[in-house]
C-alpha cells in the first residue's frame, strides 16, 4: 500500500510503499477513502525536517539538552550515531481519515467490517487505529466533509477548556482550519466572536461565518478595536489557533483580555509571557490537547480502556462524534474550507506547496477504491537486492524498533548473512528496515517469517510480553533464534521454552537459541573475564546502574506488557555478573523503593549469592542524576580491584599486567554479540551462551522481578 512519510533528517516528503497493517488486539484496521492535511500542524513538521541543523535546534532547544547530557555519559560519537538514526527513520504523516473498516481486532465491540468511519489514521491506504479515536459516520455526511472531524474536535476542545457562556466575546486569532472551525463553533455556541488574521482571504472567510473580522495586514490597532467592540471592557477569552514562534501574539492576547479574562493556545506561539500582563489582570492562560481527554493515554488509545461518561463527559471520541453531529445538522460548514484535492500518487505536491508557503486552506488526498485495493498483494513487500551478498544463513526479522534498527542491524550487516525478510505490525518501519539494510522483503504477516522455509535464522526484537511465544514456534519450526532481552516474562513460558529446546535438541544439527545479552562481548568484560579466570579467589561486584526516569504509563511498566523495569532490563547485569562470576547463582534478593502508580519497583537492589561464594550487588536506581554514568562496575577480587565506568573505560588496580583500557567510543558489545552468533551459525559450534545459562538467568530474573512488586 502506498502511505505518506517524511524523513526529519532531510525533511523530504515522500509516498512509500509499505505492507499493509496487521489487526492487533483492541485496534481497527481501516481501508482509506480520503485524508485531510492539516496544514498547521503538517507544515511544522515539514518546516522543521528541512530546516538545517541549527534550525533544528533553535526549534527544540529542550531536545539540546538532552543531547548534551547523552554526550556527558555516552559520548560525542555514540550521540551523534543515536541522533541521526532517529531523524532518518520516517514519520507517518496526517491524523484526519476517512474509510471502511476492513479487519476488526480481538476485544473489539462497537465496530463491524464495512463500518464507515473517521479517526486520526495516517495518510495511508490502509491504516491501524484505536476504536477510542474512531467514530462512525452518519450516512448523510460526505466522506469529504467527515475528515474535517479530527481538527474540528481539536477546535471543539480548546472551546471546552475555554468555557465560554452564551453572550461572551471571544478573540480567535489565527483563521486557518482549526480557526475557521473555532469561529464557527463559538458562533453556534452563542458567542460574540472576533476573528483575527493576517490573510485577508480567510478574515473574510471568518466575517461570512458570522465573525467580526480584523485584517492585520491592514489594521494596526488591534486593542483599541476589541475595546471598541466590548464597550471597553475587554474580551471574555481568546482562543489561539495560530503558529508562529513570535512572542507578541501572547502579549496582544493578554492585552485585549477583561480582568479575569481566559486565554487557551490551541496552536504554537512563543511564550516570552510578561507578568504584569497577567498578574495586573488575574488571568488565566492553559493549553488544550489535542482532541480531547483520552489523547497520549496508553490504556486509553492502546488498550481501548475508555472513561466514564459519568465523570468524563467530553473524551477525544466523544469530541469527534459531537463534532459529526454537527456536521449530520449542518450547524458547521466545511465546503469552502477545501481548496485543493490530490491522489495519493501525487500527495508529494502538496506538501512541496504547503513548505512553499502557498495560501490554502483543506488539502484532500484521496485512495484508490476498496475493489481496486483488493486485487493487491497487501501484507508483504518485495525489493530488489544486490547480489553480491551470498550465503547460507537466511534472517528473519521480527520487530523493526529504534533499538533494532540503532543497533542489532547494523550489527549483523557487518556479517556475510542474506536479510530476507523484517515484520513489523504496523508496516512502516519495517518497509524502512528494508530499504535502509537491504532485505529482499518487509511484511506484517508473522507467518512469512516465523516458521517460513526459506529463513533459516529469526531475530525476535519485539515487546517483551511476546518472546515467549514467538521463541517456541520458531524453535520448533527449526529456525535458530536470537531473541533480544528478556527470553521471556514468566516461569510458565521459560519452562515451555525449556521443553521446546529439548524436543529438538536430540536430533541432527539443532537450532540455536541466543538470548541479546550483548554486554558480556564487549572488549571490556572480555578483558575483565581474562583477567579474573585467573584467579579462583570469590568476588565481590558492585554494579550501579543508573538508567534514568520512565514514566509509570510506559509499555516497559507495564508487567503484562514490559514485564517492568527489573524484568526488562535487569536481566543484562544477572547476565554479566552470572557471566564474570563463573559460577551458578545460589540465591538472589531484592529491596526496593515503592514508587506510587508502579506495579513494579524500578529503584532498588538485586543481590546475588554464588555458588563459589562470590556475590553481587545490583543497584538499580532511577532516581539518579542524568550525568552521572549509566552502567558502572567494581569487581574486588584477591587484594585487587576492576573499575568498568561506562563501557568506555576500564581501570584495573593490583594486577601486574594491566592497569587500564580506554576507548574513545562506548562500546557495550552488540557488535560482537551479533558476530558470535553467526560465526556459531555457520562453524556449527554450540551458542554463545550455553542453553542452562540463559534458563538460569531468565528464572532468577523472573523471580526478582516477582520479589520487586512486593
Amino acid at each position: 500500500m502506498k502511505q505518506v512519510l517524511q524523513n526529519l533528517k532531510s525533511g523530504e516528503t515522500f509516498v512509500e510503499d509499505v505492507p499493509v497493517p496487521q489487526a492487533g488486539s483492541g485496534s481497527l484496521v481501516v481501508k482509506t477513502s480520503t485524508t485531510l492535511v492539516s496544514t498547521g500542524t503538517e507544515k511544522m513538521l515539514v518546516d522543521f525536517g528541512r530546516a538545517g541543523l541549527i534550525g533544528k535546534i533553535k526549534k527544540q532547544p529542550d531536545k539540546v539538552k538532552m543531547v548534551l547530557s547523552k554526550i556527558k555519559t555516552d559520548g560525542l560519537l555514540s550521540t551523534y550515531e543515536a541522533v541521526q538514526s532517529k531523524l532518518d527513520q520516517p514519520l507517518p504523516l496526517g491524523y484526519s481519515n476517512v474509510g471502511r473498516i476492513i479487519e476488526v481486532g480481538k476485544d473489539v465491540t462497537g465496530f463491524k467490517v464495512g463500518d464507515r468511519v473517521v479517526s486520526n489514521g495516517n495518510h495511508a491506504e490502509v491504516v491501524r487505529v484505536s476504536p477510542n479515536l474512531s467514530c462512525k459516520i452518519p450516512d448523510s455526511v460526505s466522506d469529504e466533509v467527515a475528515s474535517f472531524t479530527v481538527v474540528g474536535a481539536i477546535a471543539l476542545q480548546g472551546i471546552r477548556v475555554l468555557s465560554p457562556t452564551m453572550g461572551e466575546t471571544v478573540a480567535v486569532m489565527g483563521l486557518g482550519l482549526i480557526g475557521l472551525l473555532t469561529v464557527q463553533l463559538l458562533k453556534a455556541n452563542g458567542c460574540q466572536v472576533i476573528g483575527i488574521d493576517f490573510d485577508s482571504n480567510k478574515v473574510k472567510l471568518a466575517e461570512k461565518y458570522g465573525a467580526i473580522p480584523f485584517d492585520l495586514s491592514k489594521q494596526t490597532d488591534l486593542l483599541s478595536f476589541t475595546n471598541q467592540v466590548t464597550r471597553d471592557r475587554g474580551v471574555d477569552g481568546v482562543i489561539m489557533t495560530l503558529s508562529t514562534d513570535n512572542h507578541d501574539p501572547v502579549h496582544q492576547a493578554a492585552q485585549m483580555c477583561r480582568k479575569r479574562g481566559r486565554i487557551v493556545l490551541v496552536g504554537v506561539t512563543g511564550l516570552n509571557l510578561l507578568r504584569s500582563d497577567f498578574y495586573e489582570k488575574e488571568l488565566s492562560f492553559q493549553v488544550s490537547c489535542s482532541y480531547g481527554a483520552g489523547r497520549y493515554d496508553p490504556l486509553y488509545e492502546e488498550q481501548a480502556q475508555d472513561y466514564p461518561f459519568g465523570y468524563v463527559r467530553w473524551t477525544a471520541q466523544r469530541n469527534m462524534e459531537a463534532f459529526l453531529a454537527l456536521l449530520e445538522q449542518k450547524q458547521i460548514d466545511v465546503s469552502e474550507l477545501i481548496s485543493q484535492r490530490y491522489d495519493i500518487d501525487d500527495a508529494e505536491q502538496a506538501y512541496h506547496a504547503l513548505h512553499k508557503g502557498e495560501s490554502f486552506l483543506g488539502t484532500l488526498i484521496k485512495y484508490p477504491s476498496q475493489e481496486d485495493f483488493t486485487k493487491k498483494s497487501h501484507k508483504l513487500i518485495s525489493y530488489t537486492r544486490d547480489a553480491e551478498l551470498i550465503s547460507q544463513v537466511p534472517v528473519g526479522f521480527v520487530g523493526a524498533g529504534n533499538y533494532a534498527v540503532r543497533n542489532l542491524l547494523p550489527a549483523l550487516k557487518k556479517t556475510p548473512t542474506v536479510l530476507h525478510t523484517v515484520c513489523s505490525s504496523g508496516g512502516v518501519t519495517a518497509a524502512y528496515a528494508a530499504r535502509k539494510f537491504g532485505f529482499k522483503k518487509a511484511t506484517t504477516d508473522l507467518h512469512n517469517v516465523i516458521g517460513n522455509p526459506d529463513i533459516h535464522t529469526v531475530f525476535i526484537v519485539t515487546r517483551h510480553n511476546s518472546h515467549g511465544e514467538l521463541v517456541c514456534k520458531a524453535l520448533e519450526a527449526g529456525q535458530n533464534v536470537f531473541v533480544e532481552k528478556p527470553l521471556a516474562l514468566s516461569l510458565k513460558e521459560i519452562e515451555k521454552i525449556s521443553a521446546s529446546y529439548k524436543k529438538i535438541a536430540g536430533k541432527p544439527n539443532p537450532p540455536l537459541l541466543m538470548v541479546g545479552y550483548n554486554r558480556r562481548f564487549s572488549p571490556f568484560v572480555i578483558k575483565m573475564k581474562s583477567l579474573l579466570e585467573s584467579t579462583t579467589a570469590p568476588k565481590s561486584f558492585i554494579m550501579t546502574v543508573n538508567p534514568g526516569y520512565i514514566p509509570a504509563d510506559h509499555w516497559t511498566q507495564d508487567l503484562k506488557v514490559g514485564g517492568g523495569r527489573i524484568v526488562g532490563e535487569g536481566c543484562h547485569f544477572i547476565d554479566l555478573l552470572r557471566h564474570l562470576a563463573g559460577s551458578p547463582i545460589k540465591s538472589a534478593e531484592f529491596v526496593g523503593i515503592k514508587k506510587e502508580g508502579l506495579a513494579q519497583s524500578d529503584c532498588g537492589t538485586i543481590t546475588l549469592s554464588f555458588e563459589d561464594g562470590s556475590s553481587g550487588a545490583i543497584h538499580y536506581l532511577s532516581n539518579g542524576h542524568r550525568s552521572f554514568p549509566k552502567e558502572r562496575l567494581e569487581v574486588f577480587v584477591d587484594g585487587k580491584m576492576l573499575l568498568l565506568d561506562n563501557f568506555r573505560s576500564l581501570k584495573g588496580l593490583g594486577w601486574n599486567n594491566f592497569s587500564k583500557m580506554k576507548k574513545f567510543i562506548q562500546d557495550k558489545g552488540q557488535d560482537n554479540c551479533v558476530k558470535a552468533f553467526y560465526e556459531a551459525l555457520t562453524s556449527g559450534t554450540n551458542s554463545p551462551i550455553p542453553f542452562e545459562e540463559l534458563i538460569e538467568v531468565a528464572k532468577v530474573t523472573v523471580g526478582v522481578g516477582e520479589k520487586a512488586c512486593l
